[in-house]
């Protein structure tokens, strides 16, 4: 790196520090735990030394922990993850409690307190229940406490789509929810390397300046018994933050000291940087957080006047209805190829647009008995989500 290019770098890097006046900090289980699966008290003890640094500089942070399973394996005395969900869902319930008590004994020890808050993504595909969380993190911030933010694996059942897939994901959501400008994603690696981190010729990118298929490319998971993550999920967390705005760094949570550093501006780890302008809270949800009850397939001519042209997506642009949903529902838009390139929410059931799609909007009336919106899907309620691969 040229010594301009150090100088960018580095005053980037200054820049996204001094905005960060909240932050989002994910720490993942091989982080905070030994090789012999038990909770690491030494590792959490200086986290929480950290965060009580940061808040006391008159910051804010929120704290995604993984960890719970870890740390019931390491109570059980247990040498395998457990495979049945039974199991799995009752040691993450032994584990929490040690894992909330560990980080809460630490913060006490500097007067604060550690608020446990156990999500479902039912929590946050409901708006409702979404704005609630947000109020009671936005209150426990303003109490000086550390909200530690955990999936509620006990009663999470992928089956029923009430899991969020990883914590790195949760903590994207997360970042959306609270519009912080910084998501700091803490891993056993010192970030994204160009290669295999294992290898001699490996070299940490330090800035990406845009997440495209060729940087997810780079993604080399090294999967354990104690973690479902990995560089992939963390690049996709990523994706899914800088769209929305935000800025992310992926750094080692095993450096002492690493967030302090990062907030201090220091080149630590990689810093994804937000792509455009950070959207509104509304088109948060609508893009990156609700789930959608069902999809429909646009023309060539829609895509580009929606993700182009900032337009509505009308009755004339529709090809397709996939599945059944209701009016009001979030729904996917995707091209012929299957791609989604958007979300909002609709203005007509499923039913209805079966009947309209491909008509011009002074036929919809003629078609419907009534035309009570001219648009399916008005651009107000509708999140551009190019670049950004769903689960499923």
């Amino acid at each position: 790196m040229t010594n301009a290019q150090n100088t960018t770098a580095s005053s980037l890097r200054t820049k996204v520090a001094a905005a960060a006046e909240l932050i989002v900090v994910k720490v993942g289980t091989r982080v905070l735990t030994r090789p012999d699966g038990m909770l690491d008290d030494a590792r959490i003890a200086a986290l929480a030394e950290e965060l009580h640094q940061i808040i006391d500089a008159g910051r804010q942070v929120v704290l995604v922990s993984s960890g719970a399973v870890g740390a019931g394996m390491g109570a059980l005395k247990l040498t395998q993850r457990p495979r049945d969900l039974d199991h799995l869902q009752a040691v993450a319930a032994i584990g929490q409690s040690r894992l909330v008590e560990t980080y809460d004994r630490s913060l006490r020890a500097f007067g604060r307190h550690a608020a446990q808050v156990l999500l479902t993504a039912d929590d946050l595909d409901d708006r409702t229940r979404y704005l609630n969380v947000r109020n009671t993190l936005r209150t426990l911030l303003e109490y000086g406490a550390v909200p530690i933010i955990n999936e509620n694996d006990t009663v999470s059942v992928e089956e029923l789509q009430t899991t969020f897939g990883d914590n790195d994901r949760l903590a994207a959501m997360v970042t959306n929810l609270m519009r912080a400008p910084l998501l700091v994603l803490l891993s056993d690696v010192e970030g994204l390397y160009d290669g295999d981190p294992g290898s001699d010729g490996a070299r940490l990118i330090s800035t990406v300046t845009r997440l495209d298929d060729a940087t997810m490319a780079l993604a080399r998971d090294r999967k354990t018994g104690l973690s479902k993550g990995g560089m992939a999920s963390k690049l996709a967390a990523a994706r899914m933050a800088t769209l929305a705005g935000e800025n992310v760094i992926i750094a080692s949570g095993r450096q002492p000291g690493t967030l302090l550093r990062i907030l201090a501006g220091e080149q630590v780890g990689t810093l994804f940087v937000a792509q455009g302008q950070t959207i509104p809270s509304w088109k948060r949800w609508i893009g990156f957080t609700a789930q959608p009850r069902g999809g429909l397939v646009l023309d060539d001519g829609a895509r580009r006047a929606i993700e182009k042209q900032g337009r509505s997506l009308l009755a004339i642009g529709v090809v397709e209805v996939v599945g059944e949903f209701q009016k009001g529902d979030v729904v996917a838009l995707r091209d012929a190829a299957g791609c989604e390139f958007a979300r909002g929410l609709t203005n007509y059931a499923s039913s209805e647009i079966a009947r309209i799609k491909g008509l011009k909007t002074d036929a919809i009336a003629a078609a419907l008995g009534h035309c009570p919106y001219q648009e399916v899907i008005h651009r107000d309620n509708m999140a551009v989500t190019t670049g950004f691969r769903v689960q499923g």
